[in-house]
């Protein structure tokens, strides 16, 4: 049953893999036809009226009529060049525009001689021996050598192999002629490589900077090397021989098919595929050709290119069509088809150069490989730029998104808190509303109670004066704790400081202030004027225990700010000269004390603060230390 099902669902893959596949390879079918036709049709035109086509031929010892484009019989010539003689008509009518002898292409190196003297040699332009440029040559012939009717021309053809040296049609006649057809073929194939090339370097830059900034995706930076290859195949210069550079025509040579590996490997990465470890057979041809060129000397290493480097190119150029072709199928995208259109191209070009090559083709020496690679480095840099130009588009979707996102949450979140402070503001009116409702009904309620009493017991005038006093004095209290002394305790200090002296001096008790450190006490930004009413009562409490019970004559408060390993923190205490008191003592005057010192103690508790009281017959002392930081609710009573 297990195979039955994989059957059933192996079918509809394979049919969607042949519905992806057919029309790619129909399409890069017409594409083949199109190269080749593009290929016949676009090469420029000579001007057939001025050719010079029938030479007699001397190599090897023999001289043989031949016809021009012609292929030597000898791959290496240096020593006794092939020389080609022939003669052309020179027209008198047109001497005033001045002759010209063009040669649209030939292999290696030529020196073109008019009646016995040299007017052209290429080996002085080292762009003009490459045979991947198939770079045109034309030189202006002097009037003075000219002759009516007929004139010889010479042609010696320098050849170092490996491949047979070839010589086409030579073209005599009009410079004016002549010209257009030379600039056609300068701009096709000496300008055009020379743009693309810049063009490949600007862009081996811009991915180098991209890996460099990237260093997580390795394809920018393989591209970037296989596009510095190129680049240095394209603008350093061939050794012309007898110069025995052979280590820089090595690197020359062994660039194509590491370059080419190179691109293989970037196709790999790019379409997501993982690189084999075989996959580094591809670079040992190359490798190959670069140890033999710093080894040996000419003409081993452009034999082993020959052999080695160009049909490593090919296998390169098949595998990328492969590549291309599976991420066609599994991806559908738009670089997977341009790419794999870009390499089809290639591919048909390296097919026309090897026709070249093994002179199938006998008419052309025109090579277009690497002409046509830049067609794939346009193809691969606008998959880049498609891949990039993605990227934008996602990232801006996504910050678009996310800025939205953020928008709608900040409302939120400045509703949340609207409705937060609203509730907390709320929350601290009813605090705030509860406190006073406490303090006046424990304060001045008590008071206002007291003063109906006696009032209605028929006591003396002094004692309900005194109550009066006693109420008026609370009622201040509470008010005084609702200003804002924005944090700092020693303004409420003062103003109790006032009461205080008024409340002893009928008592003829003397109030000592005094203040240990020069900032009296730390500022509080946390403190509320709950803390403040609560603090102050402690110490109303103090004054009136020593008032009352403690009969005493000097009362000393002392205010100060200590230290410790979390920070500073103030401390008030008062002391006084009474006759102190006990807590374990009997009668009704022991439980009013204690009842007072519990509510110390709970005032205290409920500000956070530390409450230390000392009795002996020497007097009494309390000690109040504040907290670091005050409690935001007075839940702190625990």
């Amino acid at each position: 049953m297990s195979e039955i099902a994989a059957k059933i669902l192996t079918r509809p893959r394979r049919r969607l893999i042949v519905s992806r596949l057919v029309p790619y390879l129909l399409l890069q079918a017409l594409i083949v036809i199109v190269t080749v036709l593009g290929l016949r049709l676009l090469q420029p035109g000579d001007p057939e009226d001025f050719a010079v086509s029938d030479f007699s031929a001397r190599e090897d010892g023999t001289m043989r009529a031949v016809r021009l484009p012609h292929f030597t019989a000898s791959r290496y010539s240096l020593a006794d060049p092939p020389l080609y003689t022939a003669a052309f008509t020179f027209r008198p009518g047109d001497a005033g525009s001045g002759w010209s002898v063009y040669l649209p292409r030939f292999s290696n190196a030529v020196e073109v001689a008019v009646n016995g003297v040299v007017v052209l040699d290429s080996r002085r332009d080292a762009n003009a021996n490459r045979p991947d440029r198939n770079t045109p040559q034309i030189a202006a012939i002097p009037s003075s050598l000219l002759r009516d009717g007929a004139n010889d021309i010479t042609v010696r053809l320098f050849v170092w192999g490996p491949l047979k040296g070839f010589l086409d049609t030579v073209y005599v006649g009009p410079d004016a002629a002549l010209r257009p057809a030379y600039e056609t073929r300068t701009l096709l194939f000496v300008t055009l490589p020379v743009v693309f090339s810049a063009w490949q370097s600007i862009l081996a830059v811009i991915l180098a900077i991209m890996w460099l900034m990237r260093r997580h995706e390795p394809v920018y930076g393989v591209l970037a090397v296989a596009m510095v290859l190129g680049v240095v195949q394209a603008f350093v210069p061939p050794p012309v021989p007898p110069a025995t550079t052979s280590r820089l025509a090595a690197v020359l040579l062994a660039s194509a098919p590491i370059e080419s590996a190179l691109i293989v490997v970037f196709g790999m990465l790019f379409f997501g595929w993982r690189w084999p470890r075989y996959g580094t057979l591809l670079f040992v041809p190359g490798l190959v050709v670069f140890v033999v060129g710093l080894i040996g000397g000419p003409p081993l290493p452009r034999i082993l290119f020959l052999v080695l480097g160009i049909p490593t190119v090919g296998l390169c150029l098949f595998l990328m069509a492969c590549v291309t072709a599976a991420a066609v199928v599994r991806r559908q995208d738009a670089a997977s088809f341009t790419i794999g259109c870009a390499v089809t191209i290639v591919l048909v070009c390296w097919v026309q150069d090897m026709l070249t090559v093994l002179e199938i083709a006998t008419n052309d020496r025109i090579f277009v490989s690497r002409l046509s690679y830049s067609a794939m480095l346009v193809a691969i840099g606008a998959g880049l730029t498609w891949r990039f130009a993605r990227a934008l588009n996602q990232v801006d979707s996504f910050a678009g998104q996310l800025v939205a996102r953020v928008g709608e949450a900040e409302e939120r979140l400045k509703a949340s808190f609207a409705r937060e402070e609203a509730r907390a503001r709320a929350a601290a009116l009813a605090n705030e509303r509860t406190r006073l409702m406490r303090d006046l009904h424990d304060g001045l309620g008590g008071q206002l109670v007291s003063i109906v009493a006696l009032s209605e017991r028929g006591h003396e005038g002094a004692t309900i004066t005194e109550a009066a006093r006693a109420a008026l004095k609370d009622l201040r209290l509470v008010i005084d704790s609702m200003d804002d002394i924005g944090g700092d305790l020693m303004l409420a200090l003062g103003s109790w400081r006032e009461r205080a002296t008024a409340q002893l001096r009928p008592h003829d008790i003397v109030l000592d202030w005094r203040v240990a450190t020069p900032q009296g006490l730390p500022l509080h930004p946390e403190l509320r004027p709950w803390h403040v009413i609560q603090i102050v009562r402690i110490l109303d409490e103090a004054v009136t225990n020593a008032v009352k019970h403690a009969e005493a004559r000097h009362i000393a408060v002392s205010i100060e700010t200590l230290d410790d390993d979390h920070g500073p923190y103030g401390v008030i205490s008062v002391t006084d000269d009474g006759k102190g008191f006990a807590l374990a003592g009997n009668g009704a005057s022991a439980g009013q004390t204690a009842r007072g010192l519990r509510n110390m103690r709970s005032r205290a508790a409920r500000c956070g603060a530390v409450l230390d009281l000392s009795s002996d017959a020497s007097g009494t002392r309390v000690r109040l230390q504040l907290p670091q930081r005050f409690p935001d609710s007075d839940a702190a009573a625990g």
